[in-house]
């Protein structure tokens, strides 16, 4: 896992830097600037929208009874899809875009769960047992042994 986030965070700026200036030269730095302002402004004002529905989403499944996992996952992968976009470069913005898709979105969370219900499994089959309670202590009791 430190391994792809070391190559990430080493990649992401040159290839950043690779297409803004292939990009600028095409169009030129002042539209270059603006596009990248363009597409922050943009992501920012979906994100907002997406977002809140999300929350409501979250809000109604609460009080429904019924656990809004993708839900959740679905808000982590829109705040990553804002910071994505608030980082200046298209390519992060790209891949902003890409996470504000909610098909995407759901895809993603499914995964992930699934992934986390199958490692969660494979601990259990693994000898471990799982044993559900409660503990308080009885600080009257104590006082009266002592």
């Amino acid at each position: 896992m430190f391994r792809i986030l070391f190559l990430l965070f080493v990649f992401t700026p040159l290839a950043e830097l690779y297409l803004l200036i292939h990009v600028g030269s095409y169009f030129g730095a002042l539209p270059t600037i603006v596009l990248c302002l363009f597409t922050a402004a943009l992501g920012a004002a979906l994100l907002r929208h997406q977002g809140l529905e999300t929350m409501s989403r979250v809000q109604l499944k609460l009080q429904q009874g019924e656990m809004p996992a993708t839900d959740m996952i679905g808000g982590l992968i829109l705040l990553c899809s804002g910071i994505l976009l608030l980082t200046p470069g298209l390519l992060t913005d790209i891949v902003g875009f890409v996470c504000l898709l909610p098909q995407f979105r759901e895809h993603i969370a499914n995964g992930l769960l699934r992934q986390a219900l199958q490692r969660h499994s494979q601990q259990n089959q693994q000898g471990s047992v799982i044993v559900e309670g409660e503990f308080w202590e009885d600080n009257e009791r104590k006082r009266l042994n002592d």
